[in-house]
């Protein structure tokens, strides 16, 4: 069981349960958390509300199921810049950011710079963000693709009470 610093930097068993539970979901009433992670409401809302400030819980989204909007296809695409300092990185990250298909983007170590998840109607779409949006960025020398065929997991964020300790 992990216990609480006495400054409350470090989260205890009773926070992680309720990081748990609104990673699950997120519209819980303060009534329906506490009742889950087994506290009064009022201390419930505190230690959110300290969850919150501390940045451990970074925002509350909705969670749109893509191929309902349209979006069938996700394709992975590894990207190599012909240079690496850090004016290009910058200038590269800060492009893909402005792109409504890129969803996620790493910069990563290995034999490519970027790891980019993108989200496309179709193979018509994602030949249309090439030329027209990615292209369009200086600095790619090469770029290789893979389209997913189908999700096997997906999670926005971790599952506290699952992950071994640091």
């Amino acid at each position: 069981m992990i216990s609480r610093s006495r400054r409350g930097d470090e989260p205890d068993q009773t926070d992680l349960r309720i990081l748990s539970a609104l990673q699950e979901d997120g519209r819980l009433t303060t009534n329906a958390l506490a009742e889950k992670v087994g506290l009064s409401p009022s201390p419930c809302w505190t230690r959110v509300k300290r969850l919150e400030e501390s940045g451990a819980i970074e925002k509350y989204v909705a969670v749109l199921d893509q191929k309902v909007l349209g979006f069938n296809n996700v394709v992975f695409v590894e990207i190599t810049l012909d240079k690496h300092d850090d004016k290009i990185l910058d200038h590269f990250g800060e492009a893909l950011t402005r792109i409504p298909e890129v969803v996620e983007a790493y910069l990563v170590t290995g034999e490519y710079d970027y790891l980019v998840k993108v989200v496309v109607s179709g193979t018509d779409h994602y030949e249309r963000f090439l030329r027209e949006m990615l292209y369009r960025i200086p600095g790619i020398r090469q770029t290789r693709t893979t389209f997913g065929l189908r999700t096997l997991k997906r999670a926005i964020s971790i599952d506290p009470l699952k992950m071994p300790k640091p």
